[in-house]
């Protein structure tokens, strides 16, 4: 991948973020340092640096794709009602990769999980 000035300011975007944010996010963001910048700009770049393995894609159903700087085995929660994205390291989770292989006989290389439901702010706002 080439070097390109616009990547490397999306790039740390997303790196000094822990709020999982989605494509218009960070282009919010990086629209005030490049001015010029266009969305399909910060997507193409977005999804580049997917590709490269630099951040991951994290897929909200129904919503906004979401973007992550954190590389390790971790999993999601959204929130439907406010629809922030948490992490979640679970050790109920940690070996289901293990399970999932002996019972298919598939090697798996990696999954993404994402756990929908209400956040504890969201569930006592229902309270």
């Amino acid at each position: 991948m080439k070097y390109s000035r616009q990547r490397e300011v999306i790039l740390e975007e997303v790196k000094s973020r822990y709020d999982h944010p989605t494509a218009d996010m960070i282009y919010k963001a990086v629209l005030e340092k490049i001015p010029n910048i266009s969305l399909g700009t910060v997507y193409r770049n977005l999804n580049q640096l997917v590709e490269h393995g630099l951040i991951r894609k994290i897929l909200i159903p129904d919503d906004s794709d979401r973007f992550d700087y954190c590389l390790s085995n971790h999993q999601h929660l959204y929130c439907t009602d406010c629809k922030n994205v948490f992490d979640i390291e679970s050790d109920v989770l940690k070996g289901i990769d293990a399970v999932i292989e002996k019972e298919t006989n598939y090697t798996i290389l990696s999954h993404e999980m994402v756990f929908t439901g209400f956040c504890e702010r969201c569930n006592r706002k229902k309270d």
